[in-house]
């Protein structure tokens, strides 16, 4: 994997992680709000963006499966940070969702 590669799968981590974040933080305002099935929809393309996220790091995996080294930087390092967070915010996020939904129904 080139330099080129490599760095679009570092930002393609970067921001798909980040993406993935934004759609949580939306889907608990919303789930906030009452709007549960608008809520769960944003957590459905927080999940596209997490899939897009696990494509990106898929592509280092392989590589250094290969035999090929991948140089370990500060940057893969703040990647690897954001898809981890991402993951767990999603996980909380759909907790959230589902506690206002059962405080909306009592």
């Amino acid at each position: 994997m080139g330099e080129t590669a490599l760095m679009e799968s570092i930002m393609g981590l970067i921001v798909h992680s980040g993406n993935t974040k934004s759609e949580c933080m939306e889907a608990i305002q919303l789930a906030k709000k009452g709007q549960i099935e608008e809520a769960r929809e944003k957590i459905n393309l927080a999940n596209e963006s997490l899939i897009e996220a696990h494509h990106s790091q898929t592509g280092l995996l392989s590589q250094e499966a290969r035999g090929e080294k991948v140089e370990v930087s500060m940057l893969l390092i703040h990647a690897q940070d954001h898809l981890m967070n991402a993951i767990t915010f999603r996980d909380l996020a759909q907790e959230m969702i589902e506690l206002y939904e059962r405080i909306k129904g009592e």
